[in-house]
């Protein structure tokens, strides 16, 4: 009988604020973890020049979690029991190295690999042919899970830690989300936010599945309230936020245009 490995616990809240007041993305409590498996100190974030184009949102922004949010603070977590026969850390080599493709069409993920201290511009289908442009740091990668931080305009600023493990001999596929909307505006636009994060995490993680051959996969899926109050200290968020600059940013495509024509 296999003995069942410990699920990877996502940073802890008090983490978050420890890493935020030290401008850094790794914990203060990093000599009780492995500390190769973090990103390194990160002051802005700074964007492969093959990527500038897509990543506009994203370069020279600060990373946020859950204390530089603005409303209330949620866990979200979305757990699938897979075959036996799919190890862990073969889960999560393949989900790293094909995390793109594993997204819901339309949706498009910039980041060459996951690994500690890598950017990634990502661009999110809002419908319409319309794109809203945002990123992810990866903050932390080992064998069994990898965690996103969020930079500042995402619409959460949120941990995302994804892992696997073994629980009653079964293996086990896990996304959790530590997060509270960004600003005002995607406080407001909470409900429909929502429904729209859980449909795209619900087909990523049947994507997962389909990749080793599981169909019907059966996800179980809970929301915790962990702090209902909002903070009104974070509201001018608002300035970075990714819907408001990727529109303009479009609306304003053609002086771009017609600057870089004017220079060659």
């Amino acid at each position: 009988m296999s003995t069942p490995t410990q699920p990877q616990q996502p940073p802890r809240i008090e983490e978050i604020e420890l890493a935020v007041k030290e401008n850094s993305a790794v914990p203060a409590q990093r000599e009780s973890r492995d500390a190769a498996y973090w990103a390194p100190k990160v002051d802005r974030l700074v964007v492969d020049p093959d990527k500038a184009a897509m990543g506009f949102n994203v370069a020279g922004r600060r990373i946020t979690g859950p204390q530089q949010g603005f409303g209330k603070l949620w866990q979200r977590t979305y757990t699938a029991p897979l075959r036996p026969t799919v190890v862990p850390q073969q889960l999560i080599s393949d989900w790293k190295a094909n995390f793109g493709s594993f997204w819901p069409k339309g949706n498009r993920f910039g980041g060459a690999l996951i690994a500690p201290g890598e950017v990634a511009p990502i661009a999110i289908n809002a419908g319409a042919g319309f794109k809203l442009s945002t990123g992810v740091l990866v903050l932390y990668a080992d064998p069994e899970s990898f965690t996103f931080m969020t930079p500042e305009g995402h619409m959460f600023g949120a941990w995302i830690t994804f892992s696997s493990f073994v629980e009653n001999e079964t293996t086990v596929m896990r996304i959790q989300v530590l997060m509270r909307t960004s600003d005002p505006m995607f406080e407001l636009a909470w409900p429909i936010v929502k429904f729209k994060e859980d449909r795209f995490w619900r087909q990523t993680m049947r994507n997962v599945a389909a990749h080793f051959g599981i169909t019907g996969l059966v996800i179980d899926e809970k929301l915790v309230c962990i702090d209902s109050s909002r903070q009104w200290k974070n509201w001018r968020n608002i300035w970075h936020n990714m819907a408001i600059r990727s529109v303009l940013h479009m609306l304003t495509a053609p002086v771009r245009l017609v600057r870089r024509s004017l220079h060659h």
